[in-house]
């Protein structure tokens, strides 16, 4: 007789007591991005009013910016938003199923954040402190 292994899906043990420090701020960072995406198209008008102020303050003539550059920078956002999304979303999901790599992918988006004062900045800390929790450490180890 041999021992049903478990499922990959299946966690070891129970959760640590900090797995929250990152799950926590994941979701936050997750939440946001998409209130991001659904707002995105409706950022037209104001970014092609905004770089038309800026091009009159800074006094340069020749510069204009066409609507289909302000598409292409939207379009463009939104795809970059969208990968956001996706990595976040799988990056937690492989830290509650306790993934070494969504340790080390939530450790990276740490230090991104870290660069967004003044909330993501905090969150960036509070991932960094969950992220090198020795309980933490041990049950992301597969």
């Amino acid at each position: 007789m041999t021992v049903p292994t478990p499922s990959p899906t299946t966690p070891r043990g129970p959760l640590p007591p900090r797995i929250g420090f990152l799950t926590v701020p994941l979701m936050i960072n997750l939440i946001y991005s998409a209130i991001t995406l659904l707002f995105l198209p409706f950022a037209g008008p104001t970014l092609t009013d905004t770089t038309s102020e800026m091009v009159k303050q800074m006094g340069i003539p020749d510069l204009t910016v066409t609507p289909a550059q302000v598409q292409t920078a939207l379009w463009i956002s939104f795809g970059l938003t969208t990968l956001q999304i996706l990595w976040v979303y799988y990056t937690r999901r492989a830290v509650l199923d306790g993934r070494s790599w969504g340790r080390v992918s939530s450790i990276v988006l740490a230090v991104f954040s870290l660069l967004i004062p003044p909330i993501f900045t905090i969150l960036g800390i509070v991932m960094l402190i969950g992220a090198f929790d020795k309980q933490v450490v041990a049950y992301t180890s597969r």
